[in-house]
């Protein structure tokens, strides 16, 4: 009988702590921003990470993808000497149960480019698993056979700036909802600089910012929320009526997947 117990209570903590479902649902109301932002429901993108230096300054976003990894844009330029944090909310609180963890190995990928901003991510190999928790779950992964149509409804979260010129990122963690956009919607506004390589989303009185880099665009596939894109680059002014464009997940899967499973 205690065997069967404690394979229920397995089973309970897979099934709670699964990817792309919070056990703090998010509030989504429409096309709201992250430039002019609306904050998260507290904890409810349990997947979100926050990068620090060693003065706990925030430069970048990231995504928990399991206990070991996190992903983020190889423009960061994560070092082991920076921090994950998980389990974060509002950057001004002491009172936040987080976890601070150490860097243990970073892998950027091979051919990113810093002119063209191709294959713009890196891994994040953690030198201590994270707990998992109600306010801190893994997202999923696209896989490289989906489709995620233009027009479908995605969500990008962050702590960037909340206007270009602000004078400082907010505390408060921020969610815009924004819908994607075809190769070709997306470069009428970039022209040849968008590659297969890359994903655009928003043009819609949303925008992500300086601080978002590296963060998640995610968008839901059977009920989970799935990391579509990686804030990468967009308007240097942070224009909510220019699109953001993000590491396309579905063609740098296999590169993730190899090396997880190498490392």
């Amino acid at each position: 009988m205690a065997f069967l117990w404690i394979l229920s209570c397995l089973a309970f903590v897979s099934a709670a702590y699964g990817c792309g479902t919070p056990a703090i649902p998010p509030a989504i109301t429409g096309y709201s921003r992250i430039v002019n932002g609306e904050e998260a429901v507290p904890h409810s993108w349990p997947w979100q990470v926050s990068l620090q230096d060693y003065t706990g300054f925030h430069f970048c976003g990231g995504s928990l993808v399991n206990e070991n990894w996190v992903v983020t844009a190889a423009h960061c330029n994560v070092r082991t000497s920076h921090r994950v944090v998980v389990g974060e909310h509002d950057r001004s609180s002491t009172a936040e149960d987080i976890q601070v963890l150490r860097v243990g190995k970073v892998f950027k990928h091979p051919r990113y480019n810093g002119f063209t901003t191709n294959n713009d991510i890196l891994l994040i190999k953690l030198a201590t698993p994270v707990q998992m928790n109600m306010r801190v779950s893994p997202v999923c992964l696209a896989e490289s056979s989906d489709n995620f149509a233009a027009g479908t409804r995605c969500v990008t979260t962050g702590w960037g700036l909340t206007r270009h010129d602000a004078p400082d990122t907010p505390a408060l963690l921020q969610q815009a909802s924004l819908p994607l956009l075809s190769k070709d919607q997306c470069r009428r506004f970039w022209g040849n600089r968008i590659t297969s390589l890359m994903i655009c989303a928003g043009a819609s009185g949303v925008s992500s910012c300086m601080g978002d880099s590296g963060g998640p665009l995610v968008c839901q596939k059977g009920g989970a929320w799935t990391l579509v894109g990686i804030v990468s680059w967009g308007s240097g002014t942070c224009t909510p009526s220019r699109p953001g464009v993000y590491a396309r997940v579905t063609e740098l899967r296999a590169w993730m997947d190899q090396i997880i499973a190498a490392n």
